[in-house]
C-alpha cells in the first residue's frame, strides 16, 4: 500500500506548486527553449538533493532522485515527465497572473504538468530512504510540434533509460479530480500533409488551352475521404483532413498549380505507414488521368501514444488508493489528439494519465478545452496530481509492475 500520508503531504506543499504554477504562467515560453520556466523550477527545487543534467538541442533538463534503499537489482529507474512550453495564442481568462506576453498562453496546461511534476519531485525527497531505487523527473520543452521529447533523448539527457515512465496531462473539461486513462493506442500519430497538383495555367475563358489543376484538386479532396472509408478498418481510426486548397489569385486565371495541405491522424504504426503510401498513389493516380502531375511531401508528426496495460493498471491502483476508485475513468477510445510523451513510450514501458481539473460542481462538458485563450484550472487539484506521479514512482520502486 502507498503512505496514506501521500495526499495530505501534496496539500501542505499545494502553496508551493500553485506559485510555481502561477510564476510559469505569467511568463510562458514557446518551443524548444524555456529559460525563464527552467530557471524558476530550479529555484524552486535548489534546496532538494537532486543531480541535474542539461544541455543540448534544448532548454530540457533531467534531475535523478537516487533512493537510499538498494532494490532487487539495485538499478530500479521509474521516470516522470512534465512539459514547459506554451502556445502563440493571446490570453483572455482575466486572471491577476495571465500572461505578460502577448501572443503566448499556457493554454494547454504545461504550466500546471511542471509544477506538478516539481510537487512530485519534493513529496518523493521525503520518502527517499524508501526509494528502491532512482526517480528522473523531466523537463521537457518542445511539446507543441517541436518533439521536445525526441530531443531530449537523442542528446542522451534520459541515460540510462528508465524501466518505466508516467506522465500526466490535464483536462479543464473533464470531472474534478477525474484521473482517465486507457491501454494501448491513447493519442493519435500526427503527420501534416502537402500535395501540390501541378498543370499549366493562362486564361479562364480558355480552359482547352491549358491544363488545369483545380478540378484535379476538387477530385482529390472527395478521393482522400473515400480511400479512409473504403481502406481501412473503421475500428482502427484513420482521420485525414484537408484543410487548405489554394489555387489562382484572379477570377479570370486558372492556375499553374492547385495545393492541399491538411492533417493525418492514426492509432497504428501500420496504418500510418499505409495512409501515407495510399495518399500517393491516389495523387499521382489522379494528376495523371488529368495530364498533370503532382508532387506530395508528408511531414511527419509525433508517433501514437501507446500506454501499457500494466502501467495503466498501476496507475489506476494508485488513484484508487490516492483518492478512491470512483475518480478512474477507463477511456473506451482513443483521443485523436498527439503528444510527444510517445517518444519516450516508444521506447519505455509506462502510460500517461488524464487529470480533470473543472471547478467541482461545474458542468464540466461545457468548460472551455485545452488550447482555448478563456481555459481555466480549478488548481485545487494540482497536490491531487503531485501525489499521483509520485505515487506512480513509489508504487513501481517498490514492486514493478506486479
Amino acid at each position: 500500500m502507498l503512505n496514506p500520508a501521500l495526499l495530505d503531504s501534496a496539500k501542505e506543499i499545494a502553496d508551493g506548486i500553485v506559485t510555481l504554477r502561477r510564476a510559469i504562467h505569467a511568463e510562458p515560453e514557446l518551443g524548444l527553449q524555456t529559460p525563464l520556466t527552467m530557471a524558476k523550477v530550479r529555484g524552486a527545487l535548489a534546496d532538494l538533493p537532486l543531480e541535474w543534467r542539461e544541455g543540448g538541442a534544448t532548454s530540457g533538463a533531467v534531475a535523478t532522485l537516487k533512493g537510499g534503499k538498494p532494490g532487487a537489482d539495485g538499478h530500479a529507474r521509474v521516470l516522470l515527465r512534465g512539459d514547459t512550453d506554451a502556445l502563440p495564442m493571446p490570453e483572455e481568462t482575466g486572471l491577476p497572473f495571465a500572461s505578460k506576453f502577448d501572443g503566448r498562453m499556457h493554454a494547454c496546461g504545461h504550466d500546471t504538468h511542471t509544477a506538478m511534476l516539481a510537487g512530485a519531485a519534493r513529496l518523493l525527497c521525503a520518502h527517499t530512504g524508501e526509494l528502491a531505487g532512482e526517480v528522473q523527473f523531466m523537463f521537457q520543452p518542445g511539446e507543441e510540434g517541436y518533439h521536445g521529447a525526441r530531443f531530449m533523448l537523442e542528446d542522451g539527457l534520459i541515460d540510462p533509460m528508465p524501466d518505466a515512465a508516467f506522465a500526466l496531462h490535464i483536462m479543464p473539461n473533464a470531472p474534478h479530480g477525474a484521473v482517465a486513462g486507457r491501454a494501448g493506442p491513447l493519442m493519435a500519430a500526427a503527420d501534416q500533409f502537402e500535395i501540390a497538383i501541378v498543370g499549366r495555367g493562362g486564361h479562364a475563358s480558355m480552359p482547352h488551352d491549358t491544363l488545369d489543376p483545380v478540378p484535379a484538386a476538387a477530385e482529390l479532396v472527395g478521393a482522400l475521404q473515400a480511400m479512409v472509408t473504403r481502406r481501412f478498418n473503421a475500428a482502427d481510426a484513420v482521420v485525414v483532413t484537408v484543410s487548405q486548397l489554394q489555387a489562382g489569385t484572379a477570377h479570370n486565371v486558372i492556375a499553374d498549380e492547385a495545393v492541399l495541405r491538411g492533417t493525418i491522424r492514426t492509432l497504428s504504426p501500420g496504418n500510418r505507414a499505409r495512409v501515407q503510401e495510399l495518399m500517393r498513389q491516389l495523387a499521382s493516380g489522379i494528376a495523371a488521368a488529368h495530364g498533370l502531375q503532382a508532387r506530395v511531401e508528408i511531414m511527419e508528426g509525433f508517433p501514437v501514444t501507446i500506454c501499457d496495460p500494466r502501467a495503466v493498471a498501476l496507475g489506476q491502483a494508485v488513484t484508487g488508493e490516492l483518492v478512491g476508485a470512483d475518480k478512474w475513468i477507463g477511456l473506451p477510445a482513443p483521443i485523436m489528439g498527439a503528444e510527444d510523451f510517445s517518444y519516450v513510450l516508444e521506447q519505455v514501458p509506462g502510460a500517461m494519465f488524464f487529470l480533470g481539473v473543472a471547478q467541482e460542481g461545474a458542468d464540466w462538458a461545457h468548460c472551455c478545452g485545452i488550447h482555448n485563450n478563456r481555459m481555466m484550472v480549478d488548481e485545487t487539484v494540482l497536490p491531487q496530481g503531485a501525489a499521483l506521479l509520485a505515487g506512480c514512482a513509489l508504487r513501481f520502486l517498490e514492486r514493478g509492475f506486479a
